[in-house]
C-alpha cells in the first residue's frame, strides 16, 4: 500500500510538474502570438466600402513611451494625439508601422533601400550666401548629403518637413548634444497617416507646415486636421519646457469633436484624393507660359476621370510605384511592369486606347521614351523655368510669389537618362543603363567648397555664413528672391576670407564652372568640374493627348536645324552677372554629335524634293512600261491575226 501511494505521489508531481511547463509555454506563446495577431484594420473582408473611422484618440504616456494613453476632453492640460498610437489601436503596430516606415516616401534614411531612378532632390537656398544646392540622403549621382552642408536631420525636417508626411528622417534620434533637449521639446515627427488619407476639406496641410516650422512636431498632426488647433511655438521654448507643466504650446479640440463616448470620427480612404497629391507635387510654369490653374490644360490622365493613385498605386508596404520603365528591375515590384506607359496602353488597362504609332520608325521606340513626345510643356527654343511644391514650398504659408525666386529650375531638357536604377542591399546588385531621351528638369548647383584630390566637398552652411555674407552684403539682396548680383571680385574676396577658415582649397560652383584662386591669389579662369554639372530628374507630367505630341505635325517637329528638341537652348542659371546669358544646347545633354543631329535634321529639307523625284521617277516607268506593254499587246495580237 505504501508503495502504491508513492507511485501516485510521484505521478501526481510529474502531473504537476507537466501541467505548470505547459502552462508556463501557453503564456509564452501567447506573448509571441500576441505581437503577430492581427488586428481589425489589418484583416480585409473583400468589401471595397470604405469602414467607417469612429476611434479613440490616444497619445503616448509622457512617463514611458511604452505605454499609451487615451485622450478625452476632460484632460487637463489637453495632448495632441499620435498618429502613431491612435492608428495602431486598429493596426497592429509592432508589424505594420514598422512596414510603412519602409514605403518610398519615408524610406529615404534607409541606406539599404534601392535608389532607384533619379527623383527630384531637395533643393536647399541661401540667396545670402549664393547657395543653391541638390540634397538627399538617397545616393542619386549629383546629390549631396545634408549633412555635408551641416544640415542635422533635426534642422532638415525643421526646413523641409513641410512637404513630408512625416517619418523618415523626422524620427531619427539626433546625436548632436545641443539638439537633444530641443528633439525633446519639439518631439518627433511621426508618419501623419492623415496627410494622405483624410478627405475632410479642413485637413490643412498650410497649417501642418507651419507647426513643423516652429519646431512643433509633436503637435503637427493635430494642428493640421480638421477637429484641432494648435498654439504656440516649440522654437521659442526653453530647452526645460514640460508641455504637462506649462500650455505655452496649448492644444484645442473644436466643439462636438468627440461624440458620448468619447470618440472622434475621422474621413480616412483608402484610395487617396488628387488633391492630398498635389500639395507635395504641384508645377507651375512661369513667364508667358504659365500653369495657372484657370489657363492650362490638366494631364489628359487626370482628363479621363482617373486619379494619381489608379497608376501610383502601393499596398500595406506603401513602396508606391512610380512608373518609370525598369522599375520593376529597381523595386523588385512585378506589378511595377505593368504600370509603366506601355505596360498600361499596350494591354489596354483601365481603358487605355493601344496606341498605333502609324509612319514611325521603330528606331524612335529604342531611342526616346514615351514622355519624350507625350510629357511636359511643348518645347521651345529657350527652356522655360517653373516652381515646384517642394522647391519653393507652394502651398504653404507667405510664399514668396515672384517668378524670380530661387531655386531656378529649368526644363524640358531632352537628355540621355544615365541609368533606370541600382538596387543596393548592403552592396550593389543590379544596374542597368537605359540610355534613352527623355525630357527632365534642372538644376544648376551654386556653392561653396573645398577641393582635394580633384573632389569637391560643401563647406558646411554656418561657415560659409560668416564669410561670404561679410562680401554680400544685405544691401545686395533682392525683395523678389532672386540672385545678388555677383562679380568676380566678391567671389575672389570670400575665396581669400575661407582660405582662412576651412582645410584645403576653397572653391565656388556655379553656372557648370569651378572657380578658385591662383597662388598669387587672384581669380583664375573658370573651368569645367564634376561637381558642376547640372542635376537632372525626368518628368512625366503633365501627359499631353495624341495630337498634342510632338511629331504629330511633322518629322520636322525634332529633325529640323533649329529644332527645339535638338538645338533649343538650355539656360544656365548662374549668380554672376557676367556669365547669366551663357546657354547649352540641347545636343549636348545627349551624347550625339552636334553635326551629325544637325547634317541628319538638314537631309529633311530635301526629302519633299525627293518625294517628288522618286514619286516622278516611278509615274515616268509606269508610263514607259504601259507603253512597252501596249506595243507587246499590239505585236500578240497582229501574230494571232496573221495565224488566221
Amino acid at each position: 500500500m505504501a508503495k502504491k501511494l508513492k507511485r501516485i505521489g510521484r505521478t501526481l508531481r510529474k502531473g504537476l510538474i507537466i501541467t505548470a511547463v505547459c502552462c508556463w509555454l501557453v503564456l509564452v506563446l501567447s506573448a509571441f502570438a500576441d505581437t503577430g495577431q492581427k488586428k481589425i484594420g489589418d484583416i480585409s473582408d473583400g468589401s471595397r466600402a470604405t469602414p467607417v473611422h469612429l476611434v479613440d484618440l490616444f497619445v503616448a504616456d509622457p512617463v514611458d513611451e511604452e505605454k499609451v494613453v487615451k485622450v478625452t476632453p476632460d484632460d487637463d492640460p489637453l495632448l495632441p494625439f499620435s498618429t502613431r498610437r491612435t492608428c495602431c489601436e486598429c493596426h497592429i503596430y509592432e508589424h505594420n508601422y514598422d512596414v510603412i516606415s519602409k514605403g518610398w516616401h519615408f524610406n529615404a534614411v534607409d541606406a539599404n533601400v534601392a535608389p532607384g531612378r533619379k527623383g527630384q532632390p531637395w533643393i536647399f537656398v541661401d540667396a545670402g550666401t549664393c547657395t543653391q544646392i541638390p540634397l538627399s540622403y538617397r545616393p542619386w549621382p549629383g546629390t549631396f548629403k545634408p549633412e555635408q552642408l551641416g544640415q542635422t536631420a533635426f534642422k532638415f525636417t525643421q526646413l523641409f518637413g513641410r512637404h513630408m508626411p512625416g517619418g523618415g528622417v523626422g524620427e531619427l534620434d539626433t546625436d548632436k548634444s545641443d539638439e537633444i533637449m530641443r528633439q525633446e521639446v519639439s518631439g518627433k515627427l511621426e508618419i501623419n497617416c492623415l496627410s494622405c488619407h483624410n478627405a475632410h476639406p479642413g485637413q490643412d496641410q498650410a497649417e501642418y507646415a507651419a507647426q513643423i516650422a516652429r519646431q512643433n512636431f509633436r503637435w503637427a498632426a493635430a494642428a493640421a486636421c480638421e477637429f484641432g488647433s494648435v498654439k504656440g511655438i516649440a522654437a521659442a521654448q526653453p530647452d526645460t519646457y514640460d508641455p504637462l507643466m506649462d500650455d505655452a504650446i496649448a492644444t484645442t479640440y473644436r466643439e462636438n469633436t468627440f461624440d458620448h463616448q468619447k470618440k472622434v470620427l475621422f474621413n480616412i480612404v483608402r484610395k487617396v484624393p488628387n488633391e492630398r497629391c498635389y500639395f507635395c507635387h504641384s508645377n507651375l510654369d512661369l513667364g508667358e507660359h504659365g500653369s495657372e490653374k484657370w489657363a492650362a490644360d490638366e494631364d489628359v490622365h487626370l482628363a479621363a476621370g482617373l486619379t494619381c493613385v489608379d497608376c501610383h498605386r502601393n499596398g500595406l508596404d506603401h513602396n508606391i510605384i512610380r512608373g518609370y520603365e525598369g522599375e520593376d528591375v529597381a523595386s523588385k515590384n512585378p506589378l511595377a511592369a505593368s504600370a509603366t506607359c506601355e505596360g498600361c496602353h499596350a494591354e489596354g488597362r483601365l481603358g487605355a486606347p493601344v496606341p498605333e504609332h502609324p509612319g514611325i520608325p521603330p528606331i524612335h521606340f529604342e531611342k526616346v521614351t514615351c514622355t519624350a513626345c507625350h510629357s511636359g510643356p511643348w518645347p521651345s527654343q529657350k527652356t522655360y523655368r517653373g516652381k515646384t511644391s517642394r522647391a519653393h514650398g507652394l502651398g504653404t504659408h507667405n510664399v514668396n510669389k515672384s517668378d524670380e525666386a530661387l531655386p531656378h529650375i529649368v526644363y524640358p531638357v531632352f537628355a540621355k537618362q544615365g541609368g533606370i536604377g541600382a538596387a543596393y542591399y548592403g552592396y550593389l546588385v543590379s544596374f542597368r543603363l537605359d540610355g534613352k531621351i527623355a525630357p527632365h528638369k534642372l538644376i544648376w548647383p551654386a556653392f561653396w567648397g573645398t577641393l582635394k584630390d580633384q573632389k569637391v566637398t560643401p563647406v558646411t552652411l554656418e561657415i560659409v555664413k560668416r564669410t561670404a555674407r561679410r562680401v554680400i552684403g544685405r544691401r545686395m539682396l533682392l525683395p523678389s528672391g532672386d540672385w545678388p548680383a555677383l562679380t568676380a571680385e566678391h567671389i575672389a574676396k570670400t575665396l581669400d576670407l575661407l582660405k582662412k577658415t576651412v582645410e584645403g582649397e576653397p572653391v565656388y560652383i556655379c553656372g557648370g564652372k569651378l572657380y578658385r584662386l591662383d597662388d598669387s591669389g587672384q581669380l583664375r579662369e573658370p573651368e569645367e568640374h564634376p561637381a558642376a554639372q547640372p542635376y537632372l530628374w525626368p518628368i512625366a507630367h503633365n501627359v499631353r493627348p495624341a495630337a498634342q505630341s510632338l511629331g504629330v505635325r511633322r518629322c520636322e517637329d525634332c529633325h529640323s536645324t533649329d529644332g527645339p528638341f535638338f538645338f533649343g537652348e538650355v539656360a544656365v542659371d548662374t549668380p554672376v552677372v557676367s556669365e547669366r546669358d551663357s546657354v547649352k544646347k540641347m545636343v549636348e545633354f545627349q551624347g550625339i554629335d552636334a553635326f551629325y543631329a544637325w547634317a541628319f535634321a538638314f537631309s529633311f529639307v530635301f526629302r519633299p524634293f525627293l518625294k517628288v523625284v522618286a514619286l516622278g521617277s516611278c509615274g515616268l516607268i509606269g508610263v514607259v512600261l504601259l507603253l512597252y506593254g501596249l506595243k507587246a499587246l499590239a505585236c500578240v495580237v497582229k501574230a494571232l491575226a496573221e495565224g488566221d
